[in-house]
């Protein structure tokens, strides 16, 4: 099924390709692959989710900023290459969860942003992937999440 079908009936609306706030480029491509910047979880008012998981924040909280992640590296797709259903395979993506130092579920909350890809795109969508803690993240957001993409054809 189409990428873009697919995201019509599950009722998602992809946000305006987030800007990015710092001296770097959204994507890149090269050799078949679409190499996707780090993307926090901006919401569509230009606000992101902060805090530490394991502190502030729940694990069910970093897995709904996640799939806010999840959503702008969507959007940065489709901007990418025109249309969702040039996306072959997602290959890999690294999560970074900002928490603290005894917080272990890092894999739990990356999910979010894993399960709207197998969401949208069935297994193709279930990358090889790393999820790890940070003491820190750029304006103290709570996720930051980077993929690679093999684009179809």
């Amino acid at each position: 099924m189409s990428a873009e079908r697919r995201l019509t009936e599950l009722g998602l609306t992809l946000p305006s390709a987030p800007a990015p706030l710092a001296n770097y480029v959204p994507w890149r491509i090269g050799g078949g692959l679409l190499f996707l910047s780090g993307v926090g979880p901006r919401r569509a008012d230009g606000s992101s989710v902060t805090g530490v998981l394991g502190g502030d924040l729940t694990v069910a909280q970093g897995y709904d900023a996640a799939r806010l992640c999840g959503m702008n590296l969507l959007a940065n797709m489709r901007t990418a290459l025109g249309t969702l259903d040039r996306v072959d395979t997602i290959l890999k993506v690294l999560g970074m969860v900002r928490a603290g130092l005894d917080f272990g579920e890092q894999p739990e909350v990356i999910n979010g942003c894993t399960d709207l890809f197998v969401e949208v795109f069935g297994d193709a969508g279930r990358p090889a992937r790393s999820a790890v803690g940070m003491g820190s993240l750029p304006r103290g957001i709570a996720v930051e999440i980077e993929a690679v993409v093999l684009i179809r054809g």
